[in-house]
């Protein structure tokens, strides 16, 4: 095996025997046992509302119908998992399975940790899935995983404000928006007396990591659906970049969006547009429909557990506007279960039968009653199948259901074409650089100049000026 590129694995001594994912023989071949059965073992976030408190009846199902393997599962919280999972990996004794974005690929290949299963994974496995669909967890001729779900990521807004502010939400739902025509509409959304302001037209959550979701789910329809374009030179460098940071600090400007924005995290974003103080809030997912409904009955009931100042709201999905004349291509969150190897290699055996742990997650009931919950479709054929069985989701809005066909449709194409290398620079310059950057422009500290500039430095150390886009 090549030397591996991280830098912190001295750290693997002092930890490693708390971590260990695999015993080894003295030929290093890895080798998890427990009273003879094959151990896989399986780190997972709560994907859904129930899910967790399911997956005990997951691998008692898993492990029954495979009674020489044993799935164990170890549950982290959303915002403790990816930590969690990169002490694992960092340490040389990650998870068999873990759940991540599929745009976390790229980073754990640079690991040369995660596992190809093209040759472990059965075929009709691989074929249950739309190519479109599984080529998010591709890199080159590589699989790393099965994915679980395409959600996408989009905005929503309160259905009598929009009417109230006569917007256009069902042609909207169609046909999208321009940057032009959305400015314009969330200025109508705003309630103010004199500096002191009620309702805001637009809210996202920026603070920490989730500016990163505004700049990337905005940026797609700015003409820049990647960071890198077909001849694999990155893209954010463009001279289209300023004239698109500079609109979304407008909406700022505007007074449309808090000054604040910087500092509202996920939760405040969400309190904001319960409880009527944002006409349209962001990122949007399918499930948030859901939660509104299920803080409607609980308002109806005098339940206590509802959002604290809430009131009823309709949640309608919005597409992202577009920018500058391109096409609007939407943000879609393939999240999935990839495959690790440990430091010691495994033996080929065990990595079949991880492979059919990790089809097992991502298909059939299991992928029916996580999407349902999630108010999305799935993405293989077993679950479409299991998903027909269970009854309808309740509440549901059509013109929603519709509206995420369409955006579906209109969802950036995996680029399974960018190396791993050049991939997890991008990932890099986009934490180091993009983020804090990103955040100052929001803040005012910063101008979209600047924020470009520093992109374009960075970028050019990473990949040369001959491997960046300078138009």
């Amino acid at each position: 095996m090549k030397k591996r590129k991280l830098s912190v694995l001295l750290a693997a001594a002092m930890i490693a025997s708390t971590l260990a994912g695999c015993g080894t023989t003295a030929k290093g071949t890895a080798v998890q046992q427990s009273n003879g059965k094959d151990i896989v073992k399986a780190l997972l976030p709560p994907v859904s509302a129930s899910y967790q408190d399911k997956l005990m009846e997951y691998a008692k199902e898993f492990n029954e119908a495979n009674p020489d393997l044993e799935l164990q599962i170890t549950t982290a919280s959303w915002e403790d998992i990816t930590e969690k999972l990169d002490v694992q990996v960092n340490a040389g004794s990650p998870p068999d399975i873990a759940f991540i974005g599929s745009t976390g690929v790229t980073k754990y290949l640079d690991t040369e940790m995660l596992v190809d299963i093209t040759k472990y994974a059965d075929k009709d496995m691989i074929e249950d899935y739309n190519a479109d669909i599984i080529n998010y967890f591709k890199n080159g001729d590589g699989l790393y995983g099965f994915p679980a779900y395409v959600e996408i990521q989009a905005i929503g807004g309160n259905k009598a404000m929009l009417e109230e502010a006569g917007i256009d939400w069902q042609g909207i739902q169609k046909n999208g928006w321009t940057y032009e025509e959305f400015r314009e509409a969330i200025k109508k959304g705003v309630v103010k007396d004199g500096d002191i302001y009620s309702r805001y037209g637009f809210v996202f959550a920026c603070s920490g990591v989730a500016a990163k979701d505004y700049f990337s789910i905005f940026v797609k329809n700015a003409g820049m659906p990647a960071a890198f374009d077909k001849d694999l030179k990155y893209t954010y460098t463009s001279s289209h970049m300023v004239p698109f940071l500079k609109d979304i600090r407008s909406l700022i400007d505007d007074g449309s969006m808090p000054k604040e924005l910087s500092s509202v995290d996920a939760g405040k974003r969400w309190n904001m547009f319960l409880t009527g103080q944002t006409m349209i809030t962001g990122k949007g997912l399918s499930v948030f429909e859901k939660l509104a409904t299920d803080n409607n009955k609980k308002l109806a009931a005098n339940d206590g557990s509802a959002v604290e100042g809430s009131q009823e709201v309709e949640y309608i999905v919005l597409p992202v506007p577009t920018f500058q004349g391109n096409k609007q291509q939407a943000q879609g969150a393939v999240d999935g279960y990839v495959c690790f190897r440990g430091k010691d290699e495994p033996s080929p055996d065990h990595l079949k039968n991880v492979a059919k742990a990790a089809y097992f997650l991502a298909s059939g009931k299991r992928a029916a009653e996580t999407c349902q919950e999630l108010y999305i479709s799935p993405v293989c054929k077993s679950g479409e199948e299991a998903f027909a069985s269970l009854p309808p989701m309740e509440g549901k809005n059509e013109n929603n259901t519709k509206a995420v066909k369409n955006f579906a449709s209109q969802v950036a194409e995996a680029r399974p074409d960018i190396p791993a290398d050049l991939g997890a620079k991008a990932i890099k310059i986009e934490d180091e650089v993009i983020l804090p950057k990103f955040q100052g422009l929001l803040a005012g500290e910063i101008t979209p100049e600047e924020m470009h500039e520093a992109i374009k430095k960075a970028a050019v150390e990473a990949f040369g000026e001959e491997g960046c886009v300078m138009d």
